[in-house]
């Protein structure tokens, strides 16, 4: 929601045009950063590794010892690099721009966000495995409010390179909001994962097979285990590189317009994506204790929630497009034109929603296994394929359409390819039997959708459509679900009952 503000701010002051789409060119690095270095390639290297620690009793200082000062030495001299390569950086990302020197100048500020995030996801991932998951949950309201704070203070006298600079406040204050936590549990080295697993009953029936050796310090970074996943962490999110490089060509502010309608939709996806989040450790200490039968209940289930999760939330963006962008950004400089385009974007957009939420949740089993895999990278390289012929095949008859129904197509294939591969590489997820209840949660959005569309369409104004539709997707999601008997739908009732009671 603080990073809604955020660009809130940016589109009030700056609009949908050529100073926006010059920050948004120099963004580029800490989207990649904060996708390596915080959510994805840091978080699974490291979370196994401090469970790892954790579960043979201790051993935290030693995995700190032997990995935090030969991270932050490689993040010190890449943020060199950015700093003093930042006019190529700028003309391999844009190079259709027409004055590349203010997306110079913000690539120079965003480039210290590689060693501030990396320390920030660090830090998270000892916080998690320690099972701490507010000081990581708080980074991204920290990082927002720095860049909020300086974008209003300094905007007059800097223009957008007030936004970059923000950035960079934020990153400090990543890092600032989680020392205290991450100082006392390191301080502790409390084997709190072990004694759970100590006292936790094993069902008689249960198979296990023999626990797989838990990362050792050493082998913690080692380029064997860190490559699958920076590559693959890297393809991910080259779908980004892929879109502004088609984008910069198109009319000033088609950046923008794919930048604003990205955000607001992929918020469903980032919320179904929070339980893999919270669960991540329990899968990889059930892993580790060869509990294979445990991590394929946790995966089974992961997969569903997030699934009602992000198509409950695609449903509402797509009947609600045009009075949600309206509502959050038409004032100042962004205009009731970038509300449409921008709308219409983020409605394609949203068709690979599902796939964007499937990926984050299917990869997290694939890097928790004993050895490393090249699968998951393999994946994401096909799909990244897809996107780029997409791309280059549909912006010309379509513009920024065409990227955003290319970016869809990309991160679907991936997502199917790794369902496919999961149950014969890490762990033998029941695959068919998923299928029948994900294609009737699928009915259910499109109902959700329609009827939300309906009762937006006849609503006076922006606030009144978002309000009722709000209610009303929901609604008809869930008189769908009843009557077409969603599987998931009863755990989830329990759930919430018995979160309720307590």
């Amino acid at each position: 929601m603080f990073g809604l503000v955020r660009d809130q701010g940016i589109a009030h002051l700056f609009g949908a045009g050529a100073e926006s789409d010059a920050f948004l060119v120099a963004w580029t690095v800490p989207e990649v950063a904060a996708t390596v270095l915080i959510e994805d390639a840091m978080a699974l290297l490291m979370v196994p590794a401090f469970s790892g620690a954790l579960a043979r009793g201790g051993g935290v200082c030693a995995l700190v010892r032997g990995t935090l000062p030969r991270l932050l030495a490689l993040l010190g001299v890449l943020t060199a690099l950015l700093v003093a390569g930042a006019p190529w950086v700028v003309r391999g990302l844009a190079p259709g721009l027409a004055d590349p020197s203010a997306a110079v100048g913000c690539t120079r500020l965003t480039a210290v966000s590689v060693l501030t995030f990396g320390l920030a996801g660090y830090l998270s991932a000892a916080l998690r495995a320690h099972c701490r998951f507010l000081p990581p949950a708080a980074i991204y309201v920290a990082y927002n409010a720095g860049i909020v704070a300086t974008l209003y203070a300094l905007h007059g006298r800097y223009g957008v390179r007030a936004a970059a600079a923000g950035v960079a406040v934020g990153g400090l204050l990543m890092v600032v909001i989680q020392l205290p936590s991450a100082a006392r549990e390191l301080r502790a080295h409390r084997p709190r994962l072990a004694t759970q697993a100590a006292h936790r009953p094993v069902p008689a029936a249960a198979p296990r097979t023999a626990p797989r050796a838990p990362h050792a310090p050493g082998r913690a970074v080692g380029l064997a285990l860190l490559a699958p996943i920076v590559l693959f962490t890297l393809s991910r999110q080259a779908q980004v590189l892929i879109e502004r490089f088609f984008a910069a060509p198109l009319p000033a502010g088609a950046i923008s317009h794919l930048n604003y309608a990205q955000k607001v939709a992929q918020l469903p996806m980032s919320i179904s994506v929070m339980i893999c989040t919270v669960t991540f450790p329990a899968l990889s200490r059930a892993l580790a204790e060869g509990d294979r039968d445990q991590a394929r209940r946790r995966v089974e289930r992961d997969l569903a929630l997030a699934c009602v999760l992000v198509l409950v939330g695609t449903a509402y963006v797509i009947a609600c497009a045009p009075q949600i962008i309206e509502l959050l950004f038409q004032r100042g400089e962004f205009t009731a034109a970038d509300t449409a385009a921008t709308a219409a974007v983020m409605r394609v957009y949203a068709l690979g929603l599902l796939g964007q939420s499937l990926v984050g949740t299917l990869v997290r089993p694939y890097f928790s296994a004993a050895s490393p895999t090249w699968y998951p990278a393999a994946s994401m390289a096909a799909g990244l394929l897809v996107t780029a012929v997409a791309d280059a095949a549909a912006v010309g008859p379509w513009g920024a359409y065409g990227i955003a129904a290319g970016n869809a197509a990309g991160i679907t294939v991936t997502a199917g390819l790794l369902l496919r591969g999961l149950g014969t590489r890490t762990v033998a997820i029941r695959a068919r039997a998923l299928a029948p209840g994900l294609t009737r949660t699928s009915l259910c959005a499109a109902v959700a959708a329609l009827s939300g569309w309906q009762s937006a369409t006849r609503m006076p104004g922006a606030l009144s459509a978002a309000v009722v539709c709000g209610l009303v997707v929901p609604a008809a999601f869930a008189a769908t679900a009843v009557t077409v008997r969603v599987p998931e739908l009863p755990y989830l009732l329990a759930t919430v009952t018995r979160k309720a009671r307590r």
